[in-house]
């Protein structure tokens, strides 16, 4: 910072800014003995973040105002208006720490009244007293009323999500139960089918043949069970094997055919059962064989079902765990496409990937070659759950969501959530971050969701986050840095102090 030039305070030339402009003499004085008239050269004259030790009210000259955001200088204001104040502007409020909350850097020389933060803060409190509490309890409370309501936004996230993951969950739960029910109807057909077949007097080697043939069925059961039929496939192949064993006089043809062909079987295997049965009574040891065959391939599918849904089940938790990272440290390396696809994940039967048939498809245009962030998982996720779900009740619950990463630059990775929804009107859209807006109707939403999002992104990880709408594309635009700041580690000092509270 270049140095300054001092110059005498005078009463008459301060009531000319509008900050003071209907002050007693007698406050102006108090103002003008307290403070003074400098003059400082072009160059930085205040740092956000630093303690706030000075109020500042431009005279003359211009000043350009900036905050930081994701390691970038963003200017927010450039001025030459006189009376313009700035600097521990909110001194005057106790119990709080008071830095500076921007970045002010004069472009030319200026001049500028200069009062001590103390002194700022003791001229508020005794010359305005009731002002002093008014704004005290505006902050204060204002502070207190978005942490209150900035929980339960959280709350009903977590209560849409819980909502989407008690869906899936109870999916394969029913799944498995009514597995469970077929497969115990099954082992009493199984048990009822191996009477038959002992009746049929079966030789020991055709017994032993039919087992292996029952052991290579449910080989053939466990094979099968990623491959896929057309329908047409499917069709063809249950005509084929309906016809063989109508030709084989078997009982319940088309309703044993369905089944062996859900297996992988063909009329091969039919053939090498079939020739098992040779040296006794042709149709009732045929119609045994294949009967036993049909309920062991009927319980071996049932099995291939609560296999699939307890993975089902054991993935949809592994997902939950990574959504709510409960197992995780706060702060941590994070792969962002894992936690994109675990929030996703939460939202249950009302979003999709193309092909799925969900009401919201999800197209994904991911890159690939990012990598990981040091950042808070946790906090991250809260904010793709408030923008998904935005973007879903914006959409009326049907429409396409488009999900992009890239890098932005060498510092910053840049992910795009998009809907083709109605998009947000340009009265409203510079307002959409503020605290309490909201377009929802009275008491269906706090005004905090993107707000919240907001403070995790730019305040927490020092990242940017905006937006880009026009009917058919709204596009909520979020860049995060490499590397998030770490949570403040707490000195010896102050370690010891808290234990002894």
């Amino acid at each position: 910072m270049g140095s300054k030039t001092g110059g005498e305070c005078l009463r008459d030339e301060l009531r000319t800014l509008f900050l003071f402009e209907h002050l007693t003499d007698a406050q102006l004085d108090i103002l003008c003995e307290a403070g003074s008239i400098e003059t400082f050269p072009a160059g930085p004259l205040v740092v956000e973040g630093e303690p706030a030790t000075c109020f500042y009210v431009m005279i003359d000259g211009e000043l350009v105002m900036s905050k930081r955001s994701g390691g970038v200088d963003i200017q927010t204001n450039k001025t030459s208006q006189r009376g313009v104040y700035f600097g521990a502007w909110s001194a005057y409020v106790p119990g709080e720490e008071h830095i500076y909350e921007a970045s002010v850097r004069l472009s030319k020389p200026s001049r500028c009244f200069v009062l001590d933060a103390n002194a700022f803060a003791g001229f508020m409190q005794t010359q305005f007293p009731m002002a002093v509490h008014l704004l005290e309890g505006h902050m204060v409370g204002g502070r207190r009323q978005s942490q209150i309501i900035g929980q339960r936004e959280k709350l009903l996230a977590l209560g849409t999500i819980t909502a989407g993951l008690t869906h899936q969950l109870n999916n394969p739960a029913a799944a498995t139960a009514r597995a469970v029910a077929d497969l115990r109807e099954g082992v009493g057909h199984m048990r009822h089918k191996l009477a038959m077949v002992a009746e049929a007097k079966f030789t020991p080697e055709a017994l032993r043949v039919l087992v292996n043939i029952q052991d290579q069925v449910a080989e053939q059961v466990a094979k099968n069970k990623d491959l896929e039929l057309s329908a047409l496939e499917a069709s063809d192949r249950e005509d084929q094997i309906g016809d063989w064993l109508e030709d084989h006089e078997i009982a319940g043809a088309w309703d044993y055919a369905p089944t062996f062909v859900e297996a992988g079987l063909d009329t091969d295997w039919l053939e090498r059962v079939s020739s098992l049965v040779d040296d006794v009574d042709a149709s009732a040891s045929l119609q045994s064989a294949i009967g036993w065959l049909k309920y062991t391939i009927d319980n071996e599918l049932r099995m291939n079902e609560i296999a699939e849904a307890s993975k089902r089940i054991s993935a949809l938790l592994a997902d939950a765990k990574q959504y709510s990272q409960m197992d995780r440290g706060a702060y941590q390396s994070a792969n962002v496409h894992e936690l994109l696809r675990s929030t996703i994940m939460m939202f249950g039967d009302k979003v999709g990937y193309q092909g799925k048939g969900r009401p919201v498809t999800i197209i994904k245009d991911m890159d690939k070659t990012l990598p990981e962030l040091q950042c808070y998982p946790g906090d991250l996720n809260q904010v793709w759950t408030n923008i998904i779900d935005n973007a879903i009740q914006a959409m009326d619950g049907k429409g396409t969501l488009i999900i992009r990463t890239a890098r932005e630059n060498d510092q910053m990775i840049r992910v795009e959530i998009c809907d083709d929804g109605p998009g947000i009107p340009e009265d409203i859209i510079g307002r959409i971050f503020t605290p309490f807006f909201t377009t929802k109707p009275f008491g269906e939403g706090t005004g905090l969701g993107l707000d919240l999002a907001w403070r995790i992104v730019v305040e927490k990880h020092g990242g940017n986050m905006s937006v880009q709408s026009k009917p058919g594309d709204t596009r909520f635009i979020v860049c995060l840095p490499l590397v998030a700041p770490p949570p403040l580690t707490p000195t010896p000092g102050e370690l010891s102090a808290a234990g002894t509270e």
